[in-house]
């Protein structure tokens, strides 16, 4: 349903890896994973984990009154990801690699976010 959006953000960004919408439950909705020379990126756990981190920034977000989540970005050795809420029960992740076009990545993903926003 999801994956030929989440293909496209993938393969149009230097460094991308893959792409889900998940929910905020850990589940995920559609995925999208590149084919590398390296192990390739169990995304859905990826996405699991990082959906209770986004979770506690959101309660967080509440209780200091600075208004609703809309984006979180991680920046680690081996991976980039940017998240991007799109709904309260769902959001869309893109990993990339460590030295990926990370400001590329947020602008497809913002152009992406309103048509996956429709189709939820």
């Amino acid at each position: 349903m999801f994956k030929e959006s989440l293909q496209k953000v993938v393969e149009n960004v230097e460094g991308g890896v893959a792409s889900l919408v998940m929910g905020f439950d850990g589940i995920a909705v559609d995925a999208y994973s590149k084919a590398t020379n390296g192990p390739p990126l169990d995304m859905n756990t990826v996405g699991m984990e990082f959906s209770f981190i986004l979770t506690q920034v959101r309660k967080a977000a509440e209780i200091l009154e600075v208004g609703a989540l809309q984006e979180l970005t991680l920046k680690s050795e081996k991976l980039i990801m940017i998240m991007k809420v799109l709904t309260p029960e769902y959001f869309l992740a893109l990993a990339l690699g460590p030295e990926g076009n990370f400001g590329k990545g947020r602008y497809l993903l913002r152009i992406i976010a309103p048509k996956l926003q429709a189709e939820l």
